[in-house]
């Protein structure tokens, strides 16, 4: 059935369906299938934001598989045989047409679901679409039974496949290659490597698997999180015309550093009333109000304490946990999102942090580039980082505080400037020039923190007393650390006396 071009044409498609979008390996596809009719793309493929409309290739290629699809069904009625790599080759081009047929829709009811903030569990009445074209394309003569014969199954995949692409594009943002490398890492974490065993056995276990995500502080590794949590496999209920869970409600976010052990142990396990002073009524926790398909994500992982990594490896090797002052043994259904900027290699060597914790978390991990990676990728990435902070910033003034903020940091800091606090320390540059018509950066070497010059004369002069020098030093351990905690760890020091040291003068 399938010879010579028609052949080639099918498997460029089957290609192009499984493969990496935010890899070069897609234009390649693309190429094969549209021949003479490939549009190159420029930078459209790594955009800052998602394309508001659909390049011409898009097009084009849904085009080429609704005729080869065609072709091939009439085909089968009419009786010509098919072996089963060329029905697996029908089958992956009919996904391809069925996905841009839902493609738009399924894209504005995730946008309108975001922007309106809903549960993410309205009724998709475009299913109905759906089904008669799967019906046509996938039935009757010719056709097995085979792992794409439920319409519902296809349908909550083209949905997970389209979440997907909107959540990475809505919280990666950066036209650099180190943006574009970070975006398929995203996509490797939701679908694997290999799309196809994805399809056949993975969709609903990839929960069961970790991600840890590492890199320099400010570098957004919640929003990569956050792409990771929300882009999972939902199913789909063909009778109520829903998904059988909120996918924006899914992603539940627990800042180590920022909590007490005692507080970081009940708001993971839970706990039961009297456990500890305060605890005034029995409380479930985030594994236990995470459903099968939800997410926990644990920000600053490296700062947990040694007792509770001890639970937290029980829960990644058996999925069992108990509540604070509790025996009863639960259950968790849901996924692991770990993020830290320690080296835990060396917190390990220290024995601060547990080996075969690590080696739970570690199956997959995703690091964020720095903003100086990213600017070294591409000189325009600066300027299209501050045009997108500025849309969130101001709104319809972008455009004027995006050029007043770029020259001010030509002028002033230069291409050179190595950005130590990353994209968090040029969100706060924007909003320094819209308020101040400049910005301080921290003086000294890059990622010091605080200077050391006039300090140091001051400590020769002996005109600093001790209140003072504890301040500078508490102030310089944290600029570098970034966190409370790890700068109480570095110096012996309770939390609450280091946060009580810090000067925010010098750290603006």
């Amino acid at each position: 059935m399938l010879t010579g071009r028609k052949k080639a044409l099918a498997e460029a498609i089957s290609a192009l369906v499984h493969c990496n979008p935010f890899m070069p390996e897609r234009i390649s596809y693309e190429k094969k299938v549209l021949g003479s009719r490939f549009k190159e793309r420029g930078a459209a493929w790594s955009a800052v934001g998602e394309p508001e409309r659909e390049h011409p290739n898009t097009v084009a290629i849904a085009e080429i598989a609704g005729a080869l699809a065609k072709e091939v069904r009439e085909g089968l009625e009419g009786g010509t045989k098919a072996n089963e790599d060329e029905l697996q080759l029908y089958e992956d081009t009919v996904l391809l047409v069925l996905y841009e047929t839902v493609q738009q829709s399924l894209k504005q009811s995730i946008m309108e679901a975001l922007e309106k903030g809903l549960a993410g569990r309205e009724r998709f009445e475009d299913y109905r679409a759906f089904v008669e074209p799967f019906n046509r394309l996938l039935g009757g003569a010719g056709m097995k039974k085979r792992r794409g014969d439920r319409p519902e199954w296809l349908f909550a995949f083209c949905f997970q496949v389209r979440r997907a692409f909107r959540m990475i594009y809505m919280y990666i943002v950066g036209r650099s290659g180190a943006a574009a490398r970070l975006r398929a890492d995203v996509w490797r974490s939701v679908f694997t490597h290999d799309m196809r065993r994805y399809r056949r056995s993975l969709y609903e276990r990839m929960g069961d698997m970790a991600t840890l995500i590492t890199g320099p502080s400010g570098t957004g590794k919640e929003l990569v999180a956050r792409a990771i949590g929300l882009s999972r496999y939902i199913p789909f209920d063909p009778k109520g015309l829903r998904f059988e869970d909120d996918f924006i409600g899914s992603f539940r976010p627990l800042n180590i550093s920022a909590l007490a052990p005692t507080l970081v142990e009940s708001e993971l396990f839970g706990h039961r009333k009297g456990s500890f002073t305060g605890a005034a009524e029995d409380r479930a926790g985030w594994l236990e109000e995470c459903g099968p398909r939800g997410t926990v994500f644990l920000d600053e992982v490296g700062d947990i304490e040694p007792s509770i990594q001890v639970k937290l490896l029980r829960v990644l090797e058996d999925r069992t946990f108990q509540r604070l002052g509790e025996t009863r043994t639960r259950y968790f259904a849901g996924k692991i999102i770990a993020a830290t900027n320690r080296d835990l290699a060396a917190e390990m060597r220290r024995e601060r942090f547990r080996e075969d914790l690590y080696y739970r978390l570690c199956s997959n991990v995703v690091v964020t580039p720095s903003l100086r990676e990213q600017v070294g990728d591409n000189p325009e990435e600066l300027r299209q980082l501050i045009a997108h902070i500025t849309r969130g910033v101001v709104g319809e003034e972008s455009e004027t505080l995006a050029g007043e903020v770029t020259s001010w940091v030509e002028q002033n800091l230069g291409p050179e400037y190595p950005w130590p606090g990353n994209f968090r320390e040029l969100e706060q540059c924007v909003r320094s020039v819209l308020i101040r018509k400049e910005y301080r950066p921290l003086a000294g070497e890059p990622g010091s923190g605080v200077a050391l010059e006039g300090v140091l004369e001051d400590i020769r002069k002996g005109a600093l007393n001790a209140e003072e020098l504890l301040e500078f030093y508490c102030t310089r351990v944290h600029a570098q650390t970034g966190n409370y905690s790890e700068t109480a760890r570095r110096l012996g020091l309770a939390r609450r006396t280091v946060k009580s040291r810090i000067d925010e003068k010098l750290l603006r």
